[in-house]
């Protein structure tokens, strides 16, 4: 499938094995890695960065094939989940970061037109958010508003 804008395809990614089994060299059981991403989640770290640290800094390689869960699962099940998904949040600190570049270059039009794809991005992403029930109906992103709810 071709990319959303700029209509090339994309390179693919690296596969997992097939076989979904714990690794033999992983110390960790189910208990103990769930109470790590509980730990992880109140210490302020999103999910990617729960992955990345228990990846890099405990080497559990996939916490699906060890838990049967995945990590938002997990996070949902101790009621610690966001008020906002945080790839919605990400966007919005992107055009955050978009519209104070604007400010001080009032002439750079690739920023103009990434700040557009950016907020189309949102847009649709909130509407994802809506369906699936994950964002109150009544919710609108507003560019004002926007810098106090994520920074």
């Amino acid at each position: 499938m071709a990319r959303m804008y700029s209509r090339r395809k994309g390179i693919s990614g690296s596969t997992k094995p097939s076989v979904k089994k714990k690794k033999a060299w992983v110390k960790y059981d189910s208990k103990e890695i769930e109470s790590l991403i509980v730990k992880l989640v109140k210490s302020g770290m999103s999910k990617s960065e729960i992955g990345l640290t228990l990846r890099d800094s405990y080497g559990v390689p996939s916490v699906k094939d060890i838990t049967k869960k995945s990590i938002g699962k997990i996070i949902e099940k101790n009621k610690l989940e966001q008020e906002l998904p945080e790839d919605l949040s990400a966007l919005i600190m992107r055009d955050i970061q978009i519209i104070k570049h604007l400010e001080n270059n009032k002439q750079d039009m690739v920023a103009k037109r990434g700040l557009q794809l950016t907020e189309s991005k949102i847009n649709r992403l909130i509407r994802y958010y809506k369906k699936t029930k994950k964002l109150p109906q009544d919710w609108k992103y507003d560019k004002d508003k926007a810098r106090l709810l994520v920074g």
